[in-house]
């Protein structure tokens, strides 16, 4: 794709969006809903149409080269992100569930499951890229000086002499065994060479016989090959047999080297920019500053003439917090500034008297409230509805829409076909800043200039307002004081006296400091479940697929830690929770978000803090340098593994050595010094949640992500997936199907160990003699134990105790009671024509 048709993209993108904003715009002000069928169709359509602009403009961000035309993408990119969060977070509060499903919304919108797919903006990684190489080379420097925790010990097993001499036997006969297989082959091969030398000297074929015996094997061959390439294509079209994935052509391999040629343009059109911003700054402040200077001062002068004349008296010049001489020229007339003044200081008397006022009122209504509540209970709840939270992004959107529409929308850029910078507009922006640094400084010298006019013309009335302010002043630093005192409260600094250098090599030589595994969220397997919306039509709760796992992990863990807006404007999440089976991907996730991020990864498992920094001092230096240490190097990933063992109900006697539960309570304080600011999060991950004290365990970890075992098309895509990347020749006899038939119940760690013990260096060699069969991969799988129906009930029992999942409970019981009082089928007819007439109405609109 060339310049002008990424600028087309964008073009799009930006009108899908305009409409989108005024679509969104009237739900904002409507009063509560309290249909929560119809609010969660709204909250859904928006969110795909956000997810389908993000795709867009995350395409248009990675490719377009123009440094300031990539600004503005980058603020409405950011503010689609947040947006896409919010609507989630809603969407989690209205129907109590971390998973939704769109099913029969996407059919309206004529959009595939793989468009429901997050997309990671490529910038999180690359725009790091030095310096996360810095770090792995610091990293590495530090392992290899502390070599000796890298190279584990192997221990050497002693053998008994008869052992040692039954080997030496059986070796030695094997070796005489192939000796004699070959002898024996060589003296066969030689009688068929006799044997044939004799036949051809006694019976000579005529050349007939030989053109048509030449002729027949031929044909043979020619026509086998020819059916075998039939029923081989027919196969891959009815879907029995993957299709072989096709090499690039030529022209996808220009393609790609032009995709990443586009970024080494970036960085130097990025360069070239940032030079320029110095060099036109220095050249305004040189060329412009002197006019500004004395554009400025005469404007004050003239302001201070205009309300002598209209108040008799010299106005008092605004502060620098109040905007200084801004805020003066900001459209109004002496008279009006003179007023605003005045009333400014009628607030400031009114605000003391409303405050004493308050506190009163504020008793009375507390109490009210009380009774209230009392009788009411939950039909206030009810009275009340859904209505849509303000949110924090939609203002970033419009001003990047706005900006937008007016600079780049109509503009004309055929002359700039090599997409540099615009001078003008650059000048235009060091302009407004030199004005306003420049201002700074004729604000100060102006300040003077009034103070000694005040002093020759109103001298009497001069000292009275100096001696009032001196006592108001006198009052705001006693005010002041006062506050400074109570807000002393500040966390102690155990590390101040050292780097964070030292304390990386230190968490590193510890083992507190792992180097995550090269693994993307993309490389986590698993399809898209068709029946989500059928099965919780029929009030079935289904299982999540995986992907919905990958779209959860992307909108809660990696679009939060890799832009810092999104962080700090989204809904905050410190504390994050894998949970599931053994073997589904856990620790695979908690390293793909790590290497998506560019983040560091701690690990405060059980196992590595055992017998490290013992005692309560200890375990808080400890958690003083991870914190401090993530904070400074953020994005950082805090991961907990066996998370349950610190909030045990009751420590095994085989574990009290370890003292699993050191950071049940020091863990929730420091989590509760986590600020927006920080991309820092803790990540726990389980197989055993039930083991743990529920309450306590919950109040740390409030956002829980119950990750399924994969269900049958998953279990397709992984044999396919993992086989293929392994080397293996997916053949007609290696029944794929079956194999995702009969591994039902078994995780991914399970199909992994399966295929790493079949296809061994000797198996993959043989392929060709001896194709693949899906038999030979049901022994290693016979000798797993598979996850039982026992023990995925034992999971959904536990996340029903879950905040989350008493809500739901709750919710589905009311609708119920509901149901049952209107009738089931009246509303099951109701619910189907509110979907159908919801469904026309956007076919209309697309």
């Amino acid at each position: 794709m060339s310049h002008s048709s990424y600028g087309r993209e964008w073009a799009a993108a930006q009108g899908a969006l305009e409409n989108l904003l005024e679509d969104e715009h009237p739900t904002m002000q409507l009063d509560p809903q309290k249909d929560r069928l119809q609010v969660f169709q709204t909250l859904a359509t928006f969110y795909l149409r956000y997810l389908k602009i993000f795709h867009a403009l995350e395409e248009v961000y990675d490719q377009i080269v123009h440094p300031q035309k990539r600004r503005v993408v980058r603020q409405v990119l950011e503010g689609v992100m947040g947006r896409l969060v919010e609507l989630k977070n809603e969407m989690v509060e209205l129907e109590y569930s971390e998973f939704h499903y769109f099913d029969d919304i996407l059919q309206d919108f004529k959009m595939i499951p793989e468009d429901l797919e997050v997309p990671i903006p490529h910038y999180f990684v690359r725009e790091r890229m030095r310096a996360l190489k810095e770090r792995q080379k610091m990293l590495s420097h530090i392992l290899a000086k502390g070599g000796q925790q890298e190279h584990k010990t192997v221990t050497v097993q002693s053998m008994s002499l008869e052992r040692a001499v039954h080997l030496l036997q059986v070796s030695e006969r094997a070796r005489q065994g192939r000796l004699r297989a070959h002898f024996m082959k060589k003296i066969w091969q030689e009688e068929q060479r006799r044997q044939q030398g004799d036949s051809s000297s006694s019976s000579m074929l005529n050349p007939d016989q030989a053109a048509t015996c030449i002729q027949k094997v031929w044909r043979g061959y020619r026509d086998r090959k020819r059916v075998n390439k039939e029923r081989l294509e027919e196969m891959i079209f009815l879907g029995m047999i993957p299709a072989q994935k096709p090499t690039p052509s030529l022209a996808q391999q220009h393609a790609q080297q032009v995709v990443s040629s586009r970024h080494v343009v970036q960085e130097e059109y990025e360069a070239e920019y940032q030079r320029a911003l110095v060099s036109i700054k220095e050249s305004v402040w040189s060329v412009d500053g002197p006019d500004i200077k004395e554009t400025l001062q005469e404007q004050i002068r003239q302001w201070f003439i205009e309300c002598r004349d209209a108040t008799g008296k010299f106005p008092d010049f605004p502060n620098a917090e109040d905007g200084g001489s801004a805020s003066i020229f900001a459209q109004k007339t002496p008279e009006q500034v003179a007023a605003d003044l005045a009333a400014k200081e009628e607030r400031e008397k009114k605000k003391s008297k409303a405050e004493k006022d308050k506190t009163g009122n504020d008793r009375k209504e507390k109490k009210g409230k009380m009774k209230g509540k009392k009788g009411k209970g939950e039909t206030e709840e009810e009275e009340k509805g859904w209505k849509m939270t303000p949110s924090n992004f939609l203002p970033t959107v419009v001003e990047g829409t706005k900006m937008y529409k007016e600079v780049w929308g109509g503009r004309d850029e055929k002359q700039n076909f090599l997409q540099y910078f615009d001078v003008q507009l650059v000048r235009e922006e060091k302009r407004l800043e030199v004005e306003e640094e420049v201002r700074v400084q004729v604000d100060e010298l102006m300040r003077q200039e009034l103070k000694n006019l005040k002093l020759v013309v109103d001298r009497e009335k001069g000292k009275k307002k100096k001696k009032v302010k001196k006592s108001s002043k006198k009052k705001k630093k006693k005010g002041r004081k006062t506050g400074k005192k109570k807000k002393t409260k500040k966390e102690k600094d155990l590390t101040a006296d050292r780097t964070i250098e030292s304390l990386y090599e230190e968490l590193v030589l510890e083992g507190f400091i792992i180097r995550p595994m090269n693994v993307k969220l993309s490389d986590y397997i698993g399809a898209y479940s068709y029946l989500g919306t059928s099965l919780r039509q029929a009030d079935v709760e289904p299982m999540p697929s995986l992907s919905d796992v990958r779209q959860l992990i992307a909108l809660y863990g990696i679009l939060p830690l890799g832009s810092q807006c999104v962080h700090e404007r989204g809904p905050l999440i410190r504390a994050l929770l894998l949970t599931g089976p053994a073997g589904v991907g856990k620790k695979m996730l908690v390293h793909a978000l790590c290497t998506e991020t560019g983040a560091n990864l701690f690990d405060l498992s059980p196992a590595t803090t055992a017998g490290k920094y013992p005692g309560k001092s200890g375990l808080q230096y400890l958690l003083h340098m991870v914190f401090k240490v993530a904070r400074q190097l953020q994005p950082s990933i805090i991961w907990i593994g066996d998370a349950e063992k610190t909030f045990y109900k009751k420590v095994p006697k085989l574990e009290k050595e370890i003292e699993p539960k050191r950071l049940k309570k020091h863990l929730p304080k420091f989590l509760k010094s986590i600020k927006p600011e920080d991309r820092v999060l803790v990540v726990g991950t389980t197989h055993r949640p039930f083991d743990a004290d529920i309450k306590p365990f919950c109040k740390v970890y409030k956002k829980i992500i119950l990750i399924p075992r994969p269900d049958y098309a998953s279990r397709f895509t992984l044999w396919k997936e993992m086989l293929q990347a392994r080397g293996a020749q997916l053949g007609p006899k290696l029944d794929l199907s079956s194999l995702a038939k009969v591994t039902d119940g078994y995780t991914q760690g399970h199909i992994l160990q399966a295929i790493q013990n079949v296809l061994s260096s000797f198996r993959l060699d043989q392929q060709t003699k001896r194709p693949l069969t899906a038999v030979e991969f049901i022994p290693p799988l016979a000798r797993q134990d598979p996850v039982y129906k026992e023990q995925e009930e034992t999971f959904k029992a536990w996340y029903s105790r879950t905040p989350l999942g008493k809500k739901r409970t709750q919710a589905t019981k009311a609708s119920e009671e509901a149901d049952k009082k209107n009738g089931k089928k009246k509303g099951g007819k109701l619910q189907k024509k509110g979907r159908e007439e919801k469904s026309k109405k956007r076919k209309k609109k697309n």
